[in-house]
């Protein structure tokens, strides 16, 4: 069960649907199980947040993708275009 929620991360109510268990009863278990790994001297603990992202960006190369790619776009046509009659504008040659 503890393997299911770490893995899968179900809720502890689908997780006691699936066992036939209560999701109180889920979470005393799993928790009871992690709290035994955690005493244990065996168990390794991940490293900080910090640790883990400075690791991952060790790396000093950048790559950067600058390609430029056309966009189709239809051609402007004076046949396509809407023409809007304007209605109530002053003319300024009367």
């Amino acid at each position: 069960m503890t393997l299911l929620y770490w893995r899968e991360y179900q809720t502890y109510f689908h997780l006691g649907k699936s066992f036939d268990i209560s999701e109180a009863n889920c979470y005393r278990n799993i928790k009871w199980i992690e709290d035994i790994l955690i005493k244990n001297s065996d168990f390794q603990q991940l490293a900080g947040k910090k640790a883990l992202i400075n690791d991952y960006f060790n790396d000093k190369t950048i790559i950067i993708d600058a390609t430029e790619t056309p966009i189709q776009r239809p051609k402007k046509d004076k046949n396509n275009l809407i023409l809007v009659k304007r209605k109530n504008t002053r003319s300024k040659h009367k």
